[in-house]
């Protein structure tokens, strides 16, 4: 077989056990590193000696190289720099000092427990600093946790990569020449940081400035300017200075994300796909290429290493960086402490300084990318697999965040609003009308006089922490797609809108996870002139176990006479606007606006104002009829009726 068919298949059958590795992983919502690790030693030389990087000589450096700068920038890209100004000195914390304690605690467990040399040791401890957003990306994808922690998590995956991947280059340069002068050590670290941030910096906002005034570019066309144009950057910072290029790529990325492109979205969607294949691709041909004996030979003593790293170096890290510069609480703080998966740059490194160290004769390379893979394997595996369940048990998922931002400052907006409000939730409104907001800025609530489909003002509102989006205007149309948006862009945990349902709204929605608001069908306007009018009353309802279903239908029969909706539901202490479909349970609080034209006649006559509504019982809803028994037999008890509860019936007179 010719060498260039092979290597042809090679890639083929890379590509394919890659995306059929993501598929298998998105069925079982679990992270794809574990599929694309598994089928990359299954198809390694130990196992079906299907694959062999080998083949690919020192092609397989530059795919390395060309595809974890293309996993850096589209790190950067998608970082949240609203959400990272809110974890700021943690973040530098644990990208300066904790690379530090990680590289001193990794190493002194190496040397101690796997039994490496000194410098082999701390080569080891420089691979593993890093966590990589091609693992935690995709788990808090999953896991959804609290914004705060996963804009943390993301934060210093995508920054401490660089730094990690320099610092493993400072050090294998003492150990090739054998100079260790701290003062030669710390400056050529920050000289390759320097020079790839400037070029980062100065070329992202240049490739920013080149997309807005090319007007004349197609949106496909942009996507692959940008490609190039991070290449070149990555490029040009090599040529400077060695290792500099990734600290540039994630530069860039940041400052494309600054300069605010209408494109940003189809950029960020292009690089994402990218992003998948290139992960797919260097995971499979660095596992492939591993050997399972080596990583046996390492007995205990790695797995202990591992250990420590996990569960002592890692927590300590966590506490020093974080006691002092955050408002984390414990809960978030021992998230964090459990989750830090190696990714991408770990293994690519790992793999390339192992022929290096082969090449110059000197031994542990085989040892160092044995421990690292390890390292990876057992991550992933545990920290990984179990991060959901962890996060659900220290009650730190973004499901239960609080808080709404409501497009539309109309009535009933405004009653919502003081409701979150009072409650001690923070809630935004947003709407074009200028005298809408500004009734609501005098009920003291926060308001944007903006487009909802304006990504910065639904930033700054901070639709990213929020649990709730809800959008409200009077156009049902316009409200699929404010909340498609918001969807796509945000990923707030609830997302509704309110629209009529008909089956393309239906079909629209479900697959954007967009739910119909308070019920099918909503009459809005009528509602906010009921309110405006003062022709409602403010309730709130208790379901109870006993007669729940008698309790059940008679509120929805309430609902679909037009007499009542549902607005708000407290449930397990925390309180949500009311999806249209959603299971109502025993135990369930449930506040609502009854329709009572009462109040307008009343006001009328007296000449005074409406009160302001306030959560009362209602009779009409808490006094419920009570169903008829049923007999089995027919039971003539004449005798037994009073001439009180007689019913006369008139005759009917024809004419």
């Amino acid at each position: 077989m010719e060498a260039s068919f092979e290597i042809t298949l090679l890639m083929i059958i890379t590509v394919i056990a890659g995306i059929s590795a993501q598929v298998i992983a998105e069925f079982c919502k679990v992270p794809s590193i574990v599929f694309l690790l598994l089928f990359g030693i299954l198809l390694g030389s130990d196992g079906l000696d299907i694959l062999h990087p080998n083949l690919l000589g020192t092609g397989l450096e530059v795919i390395v190289s060309l595809f974890v700068a293309l996993i850096l920038f589209e790190g950067g890209l998608n970082l949240e720099l609203g959400e990272l100004g809110r974890v700021s000195g943690s973040l530098r914390n644990l990208v300066t000092i904790g690379t530090l304690i990680t590289l001193v605690g990794g190493g002194i467990a190496a040397y101690w427990l796997s039994e490496f040399p000194w410098p082999i040791a701390f080569l080891y401890a420089s691979l593993v600093v890093v966590t990589g957003p091609t693992v935690i990306s995709p788990l808090l994808k999953q896991v959804q946790v609290d914004r705060q922690v996963a804009a943390l998590l993301e934060g210093e995956g995508v920054l401490i990569d660089p730094v990690g991947a320099i610092l493993a280059v400072v050090v294998l340069n003492i150990i090739l020449n054998g100079d260790a002068d701290p003062v030669l050590v710390f400056s050529g670290l920050m000289l390759r940081l320097g020079i790839g941030g400037g070029i980062g910096l100065v070329g992202g906002l240049s490739l920013g400035f080149v997309i807005k005034r090319a007007r004349f570019l197609s949106d496909d066309l942009k996507n692959l300017i940008v490609l190039a144009g991070l290449w070149g950057l990555f490029g040009l910072a090599q040529m400077l200075r060695s290792e500099s290029g990734l600290m540039a790529t994630v530069a860039a990325g940041m400052m494309l994300r600054a300069s605010s492109l209408p494109e940003e979205r189809l950029i960020r969607r292009f690089k994402g796909q990218l992003t998948t294949l290139a992960v797919s691709v260097l995971f499979i041909l660095l596992s492939a290429d591993l050997s399972i004996a080596s990583i046996f030979a390492l007995g205990p003593g790695g797995v202990l290493t591992v250990l420590v790293l996990m569960f002592v170096v890692r927590p300590l890290n966590i506490w020093l960086c974080t006691s002092w510069s955050s408002n984390l609480n414990w809960r978030q703080k021992l998230f964090l402490c459990w989750v830090a998966p190696r990714g991408i740059v770990s293994a690519s490194v790992a793999s390339l300084f192992s022929i290096l160290l082969t090449e110059r004769g000197i031994n542990g390379g085989d040892a160092i990318k044995a421990l690292v893979f390890l390292t990876i394997l057992m991550t992933v595996f545990v920290q990984g697999l179990s991060a959901g369940w962890v996060a659900r048990w220290l009650g730190i998922t973004s499901t239960q965040a609080t808080g709404a931002v409501i497009i539309g400052c109309s009535p009933l907006s405004r009653l919502l609003a003081r409701l979150f409000d009072e409650r001690g939730e923070a809630v935004v409104l947003i709407d074009t009308d200028a005298e809408a907001c500004r009734l609501a800025a005098e009920e003291n609530v926060r308001v944007f006089v903006s487009s909802g489909l304006d990504a910065g003002v639904l930033e700054e509102a901070g639709l990213g922490s929020v649990g709730t989006f809800l959008a409200m205007t009077n156009n049902g149309e316009v409200n699929v797609v404010l909340a498609q948006r918001a969807a796509e862009e945000f990923h707030p945990p609830r997302v509704l809108a309110v629209f009529p349902r008909d089956p393309q709204a239906s079909a629209v929605n479900k697959s954007h996870k967009v739910h119909q608001a308070f019920v099918p069908e909503l009459p809005i306007k009528a509602w906010n002139d009921y309110l405006s009018s003062g022709a409602v009353k403010l309730g709130e309802t208790m379901l109870r176990d006993e007669g729940f279903a008698f309790q059940q239908a008679h509120l929805q029969a309430l609902i679909r006479s037009g007499e009542l909706i549902p607005i708000l539901l407290e449930r397990d202490d925390h309180l949500q606007i009311m999806p249209a479909q959603e299971e109502w349970e025993a135990g369930d609080r449930i506040i609502y606006l009854l329709h009572d034209p009462r109040p307008t006649l009343l006001k009328l006559l007296s000449g005074t104002t409406q009160p302001r509504l306030t959560l009362e019982k209602l009779a009409a809803v808490e006094e419920i009829p009570a169903p008829e028994p049923a007999l089995e037999t027919p039971v003539l008890v004449e005798a037994q009726v009073t001439p009180r509860e007689t019913e006369v019936v008139p005759p009917s007179i024809s004419s």
